[in-house]
């Protein structure tokens, strides 16, 4: 071996050291540039816009509960991510470039009451990909993670699970998405649908809308409007009226009153410069008022506590000119707050609650109560008040408690056509809690024996001294279906009752709602209606007005439900504010005809299913109405004839456009739209 190949060799050793030595710091490079890559892949839910959020209460929140502390679910303490308040919904467009989700939920620790419970979903592209099951306050956060692959828009939800929103503060912490190589991904608005006006211009010629049976007690005063649509001037007749009543040939109002109990078969008579129209019309003198649902406006879900006189005397005028008169709906209502309050600050709401002889009083803005009914009737209009039977109201004003005697005659003094008795602060005397509480039923006493006596109890007293007045007052149990209401509501002379918790503006809430309703339906019928609160379309907000939440589909689908449940229709939005749009859900005489249908039957549920609901309802003329509900993304929902107990070839009639399908054999199918539905009427 010559020196060069020696000196050759000796180098070789130095230069594998150097190589080995580059390429271990090339891969420490590229693996720090990976982590970096890696790390850049990563997006926080709370780096995005989380204003595009709706939710149901106050404002959603960055790396803070809604109430603005630090996120805490459990006792677990989270840095990042985003308080939100039931119900809650927010978009995200990932447009294919997630890998996967994750996150952990739960109800945030600000949050100490038994009351708050949220369900939390996640959707992709309209589909549930995760659910949590109902979480409740102190418990544990979930983890949820997800792969996204192919996800184009996902959707994280928080809803409330039971007894309203109150205390559903929820919290999505440690919400992160893994993209694809540095993607952008992005929250978005929630889509928003056109508001399609389904229902058709009414006729310039005369057509007779409304109840066709009508309820009045002997000798009570009869107030009854004919509602007729049509080109103005129009002039009105009814064959055959009963001894008592006479007829304004100008308005159309029927008023008086009839002694002699029994059935009378009047037909109405409508007429203008392009013709005329008549109708059936049976008045029952007896024992039952309210034979078909009543139908209305209430002052709570657009002013709540800031309702006045004037928005009512308002709200009355609306009804007339917006032509809702002409298509039955009669009662304008006023919620809680026409009476004193027990320590409010405000000057008008301030001063005795009774006087001397222990007669309610109404606060400073109802400053002449009679005078505000008789100009509700003077419009062909009814009035309606709100009470409690407890000491306080639920907004703390004066309730009924002790009082009941004299304030069932004041009301019939002032000429009161309906009232709302609201349970709220009873509860302290069926607890046992009230020392003026004596030989009054308790739930203590009962022993969970007879739950219902105790529940019954301050609704058996009212009811029976409106029942002792000469005037036909419908009386509402609002106690929100406490201990099966529905089963002795109509013994204690309720007219209708609450079978659920409060209603709020979202799909959750009606769906929730609207849906569990065919335990109660065997108790519905003629003087005696099962009462899913009132209606959430339209200016609605409790004070804080704003269009209602419900996308124009949802709200479809309110009226359509409510309508086949033979529900109380109380529409609560600002009546001085109706567009287009809600005045053709309202206005509607053959969706409204199935709600005031004489039979006064509650539909059920045909066929359920995760997606899809159908309800139907018999209906007085052997014809039955058929609502194919979707509660999902788009679909078809078919209804099989023999799930209806018919079968052959039946006509089909779309309610909401009114125009007829033709004859089908067997089944009918139709596309219904997210949260939609088709309200048909089959024979």
């Amino acid at each position: 071996m010559t020196n060069s190949n020696l000196k050759i060799n000796a180098g070789r050793p130095a230069l594998i050291r150097s190589r080995i030595i580059f390429v271990f710091l090339l891969c420490c490079w590229l693996l720090a540039l990976n982590v970096s890559r890696v790390e850049a892949d990563i997006v926080w839910l709370d780096e995005l816009d989380l204003s595009l959020t709706t939710q149901s209460w106050a404002e959603p929140h960055k790396n803070q509960s809604v109430d603005g502390h630090g996120l805490s679910i459990g006792g677990q303490t989270f840095k990042r991510g985003f308080g939100t308040h039931c119900d809650s919904v927010l978009y995200v467009n990932v447009n294919s470039n997630a890998r996967s989700f994750s996150a952990s939920v739960g109800v945030d620790g600000e949050v100490n009451s038994p009351r708050a419970s949220v369900e939390f979903f996640v959707r992709g592209d309209g589909k549930e990909l995760w659910r949590s099951g109902v979480m409740r306050a102190g418990e544990p956060a979930k983890p949820v993670t997800l792969e996204l692959t192919g996800v184009k828009t996902l959707i994280l939800e928080a809803n409330a699970a039971s007894g309203g929103i109150g205390a559903d503060h929820a919290d999505w912490a440690d919400a992160r998405f893994d993209v694809v190589d540095g993607a952008r991904i992005a929250t978005m608005a929630v889509p928003v649908e056109p508001a399609v006006i389904l229902t058709p211009a009414a006729s310039p010629k005369p057509r007779i809308n409304g109840a066709k049976v009508f309820g009045v007690r002997p000798s009570s005063p009869f107030l009854y409007t004919i509602a007729a649509t049509g080109d103005r001037p129009m002039t009105f007749g009814a064959s055959d009226l009963p001894a008592g009543l006479q007829l304004d040939p100008q308005t159309g109002r029927i008023t008086g009153s009839i002694s002699r109990a029994g059935e009378y078969s009047v037909t109405l008579h409508a007429k203008n410069a392009l013709g005329s129209a008549k109708s059936k019309f049976k008045i029952v003198v007896g024992d039952k008022i309210a034979l078909t649902p009543p139908m209305g406006w209430n002052s709570w879900n657009c002013f709540a506590s800031a309702v006045s006189e004037e928005k009512v005397k308002a709200a009355a005028e609306a009804m007339v000119r917006s032509g809702l008169i002409n298509h039955g709906w009669t009662y304008v209502n006023v919620d809680d707050y026409w009476q004193n309050h027990r320590d409010s600050t405000d000057a008008t709401l301030r001063g005795p609650i009774r006087d001397p002889r222990g007669n309610i009083l109404p606060n400073a803005r109802f400053p002449d109560m009679k005078g505000m009914i008789d100009y509700i009737h003077s419009l062909g209009l009814k009035a309606g008040l709100y009470s409690s039977p407890g000491p306080w109201t639920c907004g703390g004003c004066a309730g009924s408690w002790q009082h009941e005697a004299q304030d069932a005659a004041q009301y019939a003094a002032w000429g009161v056509d309906y009232l709302k008795y609201d349970w709220c602060s009873y509860k302290d005397i069926a607890n046992g809690k009230n020392p003026d509480a004596r030989d009054i039923p308790t739930w203590a006493e009962s022993k969970g024996t007879n739950d219902q006596a105790v529940a019954a109890y301050p609704f058996l007293v009212m009811g029976k001294h409106l029942r002792q007045q000469n005037r036909d007052i419908v009386f509402n149990l609002c106690q929100y279906g406490m201990k099966d209401v529905w089963e002795w509501g109509a013994s204690v002379n309720g007219n209708s009752w609450r079978t659920t918790s409060d209603i709020y503006e979202s799909w959750i809430s009606l769906y929730r709602i609207g849906f569990d309703q065919d335990k109660a339906a065997p108790f519905a019928g003629p003087g005696h209606w099962n009462d899913p609160d009132m209606l959430i379309v339209g200016k609605i907000g409790w004070g804080n007005l704003h269009p209602t939440h419900l996308t124009p589909n949802e709200q479809y689908t309110h009226i359509s439900l409510w309508c086949l449940l033979s529900a109380p229709l109380l529409i609560g939005c600002d009546m001085t504010q109706l567009d287009a749009f809600t005045l053709n859900l309202l206005e509607n005489d053959e969706v409204l005809a199935v709600d005031q249908d004489p039979l006064g039957q509650q539909a059920k549920t045909i066929s359920a299913t995760q997606s899809t609901c159908i309800l139907a309802k018999d209906l007085a003329d052997g014809s039955k109405a058929v609502g194919l509900f979707n509660l999902g993304e788009e679909t078809q929902v078919q209804v099989k004839w023999a799930d209806l107990g018919l079968k052959g070839k039946l006509h089909v009639r779309d309610l909401w456009r009114q125009k007829d399908f033709g004859r089908f054999k067997d089944s009918f199918s139709a596309t219904v739209p997210r949260h939609g539905v088709m309200l048909m009427r089959v024979w």
